[in-house]
C-alpha cells in the first residue's frame, strides 16, 4: 500500500538523518589528531549576530598536531581566539595577529577513556532517536488499522520498520567502534 511505503520511506531517511547527526557529533570528540572540525559549533558576534567561526576564518590542519585559523578580517582575530578558549575544548590558541594556531595535545590515557565515554553516551543518544523513529512509524501504521487497513498488512510492515531499526543500530555501533578505535589508538 502507498501509504504504508511512505512512513516507511520517512522512517528511513529520518534514520539516515539521526545516522548524519551523530557523524557530525562525533567529528567534534577529538581523537589526537588536528581537525578543522574540532571547532565546528564555537562562534563569535559578527557584526551583531552569532556566526560560525568557518564563516568568518579558513581553517586548516598544517600538520597532524596543528589546527591554522586565518580570519577573513584582521580584526575579528581576537573575538575567534577568545571563543576557542571560551568553548571548553581544552585548547590554548596563540594569535600572532594574522593568524590562530592551535597546537593539539597528544591525549593521555584518562583523556582517551574519558573522550571514548563521551562518544558512548553520543552511540547512546543516536540509538534512542533511532528507537524513538521506529515507535513515531509502528503508530502511524498501527493508525491505518482505524482507516481499514487489514491487521496483518500493518504487522508486516512493523516488521520491516524493525529490520530497518535493528540495521541503523548495527551501523551505529560500527560506527563507534572506528571512533573507539581512532580515540584509543597511541
Amino acid at each position: 500500500m502507498e501509504e504504508i511505503e511512505l512512513y516507511l520511506e520517512d522512517a528511513r531517511d529520518t534514520m539516515e538523518g539521526a545516522i548524519k547527526h551523530l557523524i557530525i557529533e562525533l567529528g567534534k570528540i577529538r581523537a589526537g589528531k588536528a581537525s578543522p572540525q574540532m571547532l565546528e559549533g564555537l562562534q563569535i558576534d559578527y557584526y551583531g549576530s552569532m556566526t560560525p567561526i568557518q564563516n568568518v576564518a579558513t581553517i586548516n590542519t598544517p600538520d597532524a598536531r596543528t589546527i591554522a585559523i586565518r580570519p577573513f578580517e584582521k580584526k575579528i582575530i581576537n573575538d575567534i581566539e577568545k571563543a576557542i578558549r571560551n568553548g571548553n575544548l581544552g585548547f590554548a590558541p596563540s594569535n600572532d595577529g594574522e593568524m590562530i594556531r592551535i597546537s593539539v595535545p597528544p591525549l593521555n590515557e584518562e583523556r582517551r577513556r574519558e573522550l571514548a565515554k563521551r562518544a558512548k553516551g553520543e552511540i547512546e543518544t543516536a540509538k534512542i532517536n533511532i528507537r524513538n523513529i521506529r515507535q513515531d512509524a509502528n503508530n502511524s501504521l498501527r493508525k491505518l488499522t482505524k482507516e481499514g487497513v487489514s491487521e496483518d498488512l500493518v504487522k508486516q510492515s512493523e516488521e520491516r520498520v524493525q529490520k530497518l531499526t535493528d540495521g541503523y543500530v548495527v551501523k551505529v555501533e560500527q560506527i563507534y567502534a572506528m571512533k573507539e578505535k581512532e580515540i584509543m589508538e597511541v
